[in-house]
């Protein structure tokens, strides 16, 4: 786990490097506009490695572990766990095995850590409903805030047509959000993936989690097809998919309704590619928080391409705490339809998810190289554009193109605000950002005058910043 940190830590250093080098050579609108628009996520051939999606072979080349030949009542009632633990030790153990949860049976599995590596290409067909305890007291005190965990896999299949269920309902009652009175107790994610390669989803339903559905951590190389995520519009932190410290993410045909941000990138995230989303209720598709605690936060290369946001109280967000660092560059959003979003497109460095007020910091992460392209639908807050930037760290290089923007009831326009942001627009764009000044080239000379301001000073500034 070690190794695998200071590999991180040397990936960030690299990262700041070559962006800003990057940065650096991105004088000019076109050369700004030209770079975004051809931002590219690789996504690596790794994940051909999968055979096709299917467990059943005419040749019977596959080995069945049936969780119910290893104890599962799948009753809904009777506790399945150590049936589940057994299943995964020897399907894990045995080469081109599938895993199988039947159609048509609950089975009710506490908190369990399921680890590799596996041998060959292991499949995990969940067909039928798997079952969290549906009351806090009953869960394994080992394993707070987690219920199904994976971790340390390489070539691994979850698919099928059945449930991931976190019977969460008492835990959204016991939480701090839903009652001031409640102590903030953070509670468990319902599926993850953690410390893994090449990994594909595909097909699952995932619903009711006790706090986040489903978190891919650590990861690389991990394809996210046709995933369905549920739970009631007042479910607490019950963020959809979150990703954090993993790379090239392909997350594809899904749909996503829950209390809190449909998809969430925090730290340590880049090459990561979401196609065809639709999301609501919830709180949008967002990168962040970062910086919280005056941590580091980097997210670069993201690419979100065609969605569909209705009813959610932010659509393209981006959030970050004062006094953090870092940066977030690179990032392209297109061909998204809003219906009914409070906040279609905002930006965020003054974010504050405290019961108290925030203190007034200098510094923040960096934002930066930002596209919306191919932008439409109705705003049900007057501001359908918001830029609020730090002042010591001011946002740049924010592009808008095809921006169509409009007030839900038609009886007003929608408007832009900006603080400390500058950028530029093309195309159609409405409502207009004339507050998005071109002045990225003034703020570019201004930080290379600084620059070498820095270099000719004979005391010099030592920082562990990564």
């Amino acid at each position: 786990m070690m190794q695998k940190f200071i590999s991180l830590i040397f990936l960030f250093c690299l990262l700041t490097v070559a962006y800003g080098n990057e940065e650096s050579n991105l004088s000019d609108n076109n050369t700004v506009r030209e770079y975004l628009n051809n931002l590219n996520i690789e996504e690596g051939d790794e994940i051909e490695l999968f055979e096709p999606p299917s467990w059943t072979s005419e040749r019977g080349s596959k080995i069945l572990v049936n969780v119910d030949g290893l104890g599962a009542v799948g009753d809904g009632i009777s506790d399945d766990t150590q049936a589940f633990v057994k299943a995964w030790k020897q399907a894990c153990s045995t080469p081109k095995s599938v895993l199988l949860v039947p159609k048509g049976r609950r089975y009710l599995v506490n908190a369990t850590r399921f680890r590799g590596p596996c041998v060959d290409r292991l499949v995990v067909q969940v067909e039928g409903t798997i079952l969290a305890p549906n009351d806090p007291k009953n869960w394994d005190v080992k394993n707070p805030r987690t219920w199904l965990y994976f971790s340390n896999l390489k070539a691994v299949n979850f698919q099928g047509n059945g449930v991931i269920d976190g019977s969460g309902s008492k835990w959204w009652a016991a939480s701090c959000k839903k009652n001031k009175s409640n102590p903030c107790i953070g509670a468990p994610t319902a599926f993850t993936i953690d410390s893994s390669s090449v990994v594909r989803v595909q097909g699952l339903t995932i619903r009711n989690s006790q706090q986040m559905h489903f978190t891919i951590s650590r990861s690389e190389i991990v394809r996210v097809y046709d995933v369905l995520v549920s739970s009631p519009e007042d479910s607490p932190n019950t963020d959809g998919i979150h990703l954090t410290a993993s790379t090239n993410v392909v997350i594809e045909n899904s749909k996503i309704g829950t209390g809190d941000d449909c998809i969430s990138i925090v730290n340590g995230s880049s090459n990561i590619k979401m196609k065809r989303i639709t999301c609501g209720p919830g709180h949008g598709i967002s990168i962040g928080s970062l910086g919280k605690d005056n941590s580091t936060g980097v997210v670069t290369k993201v690419v979100l391409d065609n969605a569909f946001l209705r009813g959610t109280t932010n659509g393209l967000r981006i959030k970050t705490w004062q006094g953090g660092s870092g940066y977030v560059r690179g990032v392209r959003y297109q061909n998204v339809r809003m219906e009914n979003v409070s906040n279609p497109i905002i930006i965020d460095q003054y974010y504050c998810d405290s019961p108290k007020s925030c203190q007034n910091q200098t510094s923040a992460v960096e934002i930066s190289l930002i596209m919306y392209r191919n932008i439409s639908g109705t705003s049900k807050s007057a501001k359908a554009m918001q830029f609020a930037c730090s002042d010591k760290v001011p946002c740049s290089h924010i592009v808008l193109n095809n921006i169509n923007l409009g007030r839900m009831n038609g009886t007003a326009e929608a408007e832009a605000y900006c603080h400390s942001a500058t950028g530029f627009g093309y195309g159609y764009v409405q409502p207009s950002a004339e507050c998005l000044s071109s002045s990225d080239r003034d703020l570019l000379i201004k930080r290379r005058e600084e620059d070498q301001f820095a270099e000719s000073s004979k005391e010099h500034l030592a920082h562990t910043e990564l």
